[in-house]
């Protein structure tokens, strides 16, 4: 495993394969007033790239890799990342792959969280413990940095066994109109339609 750590952005003329994991770390789960810490970037064969997000640093390489429509971006709960992405950087997205909601299409009442899927898949223990510990502080410990590539590391092993998954009972088309539909359903969240949803009865 190798990890990287920058601070700001990525650095100039990085090559990328056609599909990155991503993932973010934040203050807390509002997507309007906490505050964007991390993202992580993973290429599926062991590496990481960690950026440290500070305000009025414009990341302009990150933000390009993010939009970059020829590299697909795997996430697990894409929903909240690719919220806060936006609100926080100012980019949408594309193309989304997410894990979690591949999940719950073959898996409809198995539980879904990254861990889960990483002990059912892959047989693999995650080890939760800095989720919730402080990204904004001025150095990352070794076990944040840790955890925080982890989170990316298995994303690609995931998608394949779930695209597999998808295709077997013939869900596959439907995932991809899921992931679509990924960048509205932010959209929707960041103008306040979470809760109650927009396509509830209420």
């Amino acid at each position: 495993m190798h990890i990287f750590v920058y601070e700001g952005d990525l650095p100039d003329n990085l090559k990328w394969p056609k599909s990155v994991a991503i993932d973010s770390e934040t203050t807390g789960l509002d997507i309007i007033n906490d505050r964007l810490c991390l993202v992580q970037i993973g290429d599926g064969k062991g590496n990481a790239w960690l950026v440290r997000i500070h305000d009025k640093i414009p990341c302009p390489n990150l933000k390009k890799l993010l939009t970059n429509p020829k590299i697909l971006k795997i996430f697990h709960f894409a929903r909240f990342d690719v919220a806060k992405l936006k609100v926080a950087l100012g980019v949408d997205v594309n193309p989304i792959y997410c894990t979690k909601i591949a999940d719950k299409l073959v898996r409809p009442d198995a539980k879904h969280s990254l861990k889960n899927l990483c002990e059912d898949y892959l047989q693999i223990q995650l080890d939760k413990e800095q989720q919730c510990s402080d990204w904004t502080k001025k150095e990352l410990s070794p076990e944040q940095i840790h955890y925080a590539a982890n989170d990316v590391m298995y994303l690609h092993a995931l998608k394949a066994i779930l695209d597999k998954k998808l295709k077997e009972q013939k869900r596959f088309s439907l995932a991809l109109d899921c992931f679509q539909f990924l960048s509205t359903r932010a959209e929707l969240d960041i103008l306040g339609y979470a809760e109650p949803d927009l396509f509830s009865h209420h």
